[in-house]
C-alpha cells in the first residue's frame, strides 16, 4: 500500500529533526569549520545524498539553526517586555535554563552555536548580534522595573543585566566543555545576583 502525503511529510520532518540534532551537536563540539557534511550525515544515520535533499549546503543548515535560536531569543524578549512581574519572569527563565542544562546538552549546544555565528561571519551574524543586544536591553529594562518594585538589588541596571546574561552564557560554555562533570548551580544561586532577599 502506497504511503499517504501525511506519512511522507512525517518522514520528511523526522529526517530534518535528525539532521538538525546531529548538526547542533557537531557544530557545538567540533566547530562549524571542522564539521563536514559527511560528519553530519553519519551522526544523523542517513546518507549524504538524503542530507543534500534537505539542505543544499552546510552553511544553509547552520544559518537555519541559528535563525531558529534567534527566534527563541526574540520570544524571550517578548516575555520579558510583558506585564508579568519582573521577579516571576526571571524565575521562569532561570528554571527553564536549569531544567534544560541538567537534562540535556541542547541549550548549551545552542548557546555555543550562536557564539560561533558571531565569529563565522555568515549571513546570520548580524541577526545574532542584534538579538543579543535586544535581549540585554530588555533585561536592563526589566531590572529597572524590578528595582522600582523592590524585587531586585539596587545597582546599575546595565551592569547587572550584563553580569546576569554573562553568567548564563558562561554556564552554557562550561556545560559544553565539562559535559557529565558539570555541576549546575541551583536557580537560587543564579538569581542571587539580582533578587532582594525575601524577609
Amino acid at each position: 500500500m502506497p504511503r499517504t502525503k501525511e506519512q511522507y511529510e512525517a518522514m520528511r520532518e523526522a529526517t530534518v529533526e535528525k539532521i538538525q540534532s546531529a548538526a547542533i551537536t557537531l557544530f557545538a563540539q567540533k566547530g562549524f569549520a571542522a564539521t563536514g557534511v559527511q560528519d553530519i550525515a553519519d551522526e544523523a544515520g542517513i546518507s549524504v545524498g538524503l542530507l543534500y535533499r534537505h539542505y543544499k549546503t552546510k552553511e544553509e543548515l547552520f544559518n537555519e539553526l541559528v535563525n531558529y535560536a534567534v527566534g527563541g531569543l526574540n520570544a524571550l524578549v517578548n516575555l520579558i517586555m510583558s506585564d508579568i512581574q519582573p521577579r516571576e519572569i526571571i524565575e521562569q527563565f532561570v528554571n527553564e535554563i536549569y531544567n534544560d542544562m541538567t537534562n540535556s546538552m541542547d541549550f548549551s549546544n545552542m548557546l555555543t552555536l550562536m557564539t560561533q555565528a558571531v565569529y563565522t561571519n555568515t549571513a546570520v551574524t548580524q541577526r545574532v548580534m542584534e538579538a543579543d543586544a535586544r535581549l540585554l536591553t530588555s533585561i536592563e529594562t526589566l531590572i529597572k522595573k524590578g528595582q522600582q518594585l523592590g524585587q531586585f538589588h539596587p545597582g546599575d541596571p546595565a551592569e547587572m543585566a550584563t553580569l546576569f546574561l554573562s553568567s548564563i552564557q558562561g554556564l552554557g560554555v562550561m556545560r559544553a566543555a565539562l559535559r557529565e562533570h558539570f555541576i549546575m548551580p541551583s536557580p537560587e544561586q543564579i538569581t542571587k545576583i539580582l533578587f532582594q532577599r525575601e524577609i
